[in-house]
């Protein structure tokens, strides 16, 4: 694990090294067409609704009887504004409406059950592409994090659930903080690093350690027909609970993109790292992805798995196995909808006390635009 996160820290130090090189190199505007400079705000929304039955672990209701959960669910619903001031610079504002959990006696609202208004990204940003590559800027504010949005974009089934760093609790799509991305000429890659508070967008900042996160992904045959879908990534987040305390993730990921497949692999390590007294906890885990078309019909599959280590002292172990069947509406302009029917099981090993394993069918409903 040390020699990986050496390994990456130094691509993304080179990387960010050539970003700065850039940085000072001034596009020639010679020719070019002057950019429109005319304000502009666009509305959007996404939604995420569904119908989960869950087959096990079986429950009881208040007079006893036995019975297995079933509810319909709203897990997303963002509404969109984002604009142009010029084009220097640009914004975002996404609420996140979330259904509250923490009850009345809770940390929550006293509306139990009820959907809570949140923030999940707020800020501004500054492009770049006058002196640099295209699609290169600099953000402030509360945003997306280097690796979950990336890797969303790829999955394309963040509806169905999170990806696996996200899942598991090791990453978190948003986070408050100062952020820059570099596009490589040529679309042979990206860099996207910055500092962030380390807590994620639903928690408070607790203490004056900021997280360090970069992104490095490598295209390397940008032009190299089936194969310009490839592309390798590094990441690392190095952050501390407390000074003493570390809480370091870092991932290795292979992606690839055909209009007949879409395909991934994550390799996840994470230390762990309460008080300077408690002991490390390093945890380790992967996840295999692929999503088959066939052809333009619309139809999709999903087969995923995940497994992962929490403590690699000690036996335990959760293995997620999930398949699913999508239709992705087709002629939508700017609109992108999907129903998804899924099976989603979850089998963890050697806890104490011991867990059923957690098994749901669900029906889902997807609507961006």
């Amino acid at each position: 694990m040390q020699s990986f996160a050496r390994i990456t820290a130094a691509a993304a130090v080179a990387a960010a090294l050539l970003s700065a090189a850039a940085f000072a190199q001034v596009i020639p505007a010679a020719g070019s067409t002057r950019p429109d400079d005319t304000p502009s705000v666009k509305l959007g929304s996404t939604i995420f609704a569904d119908y989960t039955f869950n087959q096990s672990p079986s429950t009881t209701d208040a007079d006893g009887n036995a019975i297995r959960n079933s509810s319909f669910n709203v897990t997303r619903a963002y509404i969109n504004v984002l604009g142009n001031l010029n084009h220097y610079i640009a914004f975002r504002i996404t609420p996140d409406i979330v259904r509250e959990t923490g009850g009345s006696t809770g940390t929550g609202s006293s509306l139990a059950g009820s959907y809570t208004f949140r923030l999940k990204y707020a800020f501004g940003q500054f492009n770049l592409d006058d002196w640099t590559t295209k699609g290169s800027w600099v953000r402030l504010g509360l945003q997306q994090t280097p690796l979950v949005d990336y890797e969303e974009g790829v999955y394309r089934y963040r509806f169905q659930g999170p990806v696996f760093a996200d899942r598991e609790g090791f990453l978190t799509a948003s986070d408050s903080g100062l952020a820059g991305h570099w596009n490589f000429p040529g679309n042979y890659g990206e860099v996207h690093t910055g500092f962030y508070n380390g807590e994620g967008y639903s928690k408070a900042e607790t203490n004056n350690e900021k997280a360090f996160q970069i992104r490095g992904t490598v295209r390397p045959l940008p032009l190299g027909g089936i194969w310009k879908g490839l592309r390798v990534t590094g990441f690392l987040d190095r952050d501390h609970y407390l000074r003493s305390a570390k809480r370091t993730r870092a991932v290795a990921q292979v992606t690839f993109e055909h209009p007949l497949v879409n395909a991934g692999f994550d390799y996840l390590t994470g230390k762990d790292q309460t008080g300077a007294t408690k002991p490390e906890v390093d945890a380790i885990g992967y996840s295999l992805w692929v999503t088959p078309r066939f052809g333009k019909s619309g139809w999709e599959m999903l087969l995923r798995h995940d497994q992962l280590k929490p403590n690699k002292a000690v036996s335990q172990k959760r293995t997620r196995n999930i398949a699913g069947v999508a239709y992705w509406f087709p002629n939508l302009n700017k609109v992108q909808s999907a129903l998804m029917v899924d099976y989603d099981a979850l089998k963890q090993t050697n806890f104490t006390p011991s867990r059923a394993k957690d098994t749901r069918y669900g029906l889902k409903l997807l609507v961006n635009f």
